[in-house]
């Protein structure tokens, strides 16, 4: 019995938070690349007071255990603040 509902591969949308910077963005798409992730899509976005940033990157996922990984790694960065 499979303990996750997806079916793998396929397409998962991961949003990552962390303080407005300019290279915010590159950071996430290159720590992800560096561990041959493949990026369908991706996406900035600026909170209103321009303090903080959103990205959302949509993997091609393999497994469970990849994207428990991607979580992980993008969580134990100090200038992420959030991933959902």
């Amino acid at each position: 019995m499979s303990d996750t509902l997806l079916t793998f591969p396929c397409e998962f949308p991961i949003k990552v938070m962390g303080k407005a910077t300019k290279d915010f963005g590159e950071k996430v798409r290159q720590l992800l690349t560096d561990k041959q992730v493949e990026l369908l899509n991706y996406k900035e976005r600026l909170s209103k007071e321009g303090k903080f940033m959103a990205v959302t990157v949509v993997v091609k996922a393999q497994s469970q255990q990849q994207l428990d990984d991607i979580y992980r790694l993008l969580s134990a960065q100090d200038w992420v603040t959030m991933t959902l």
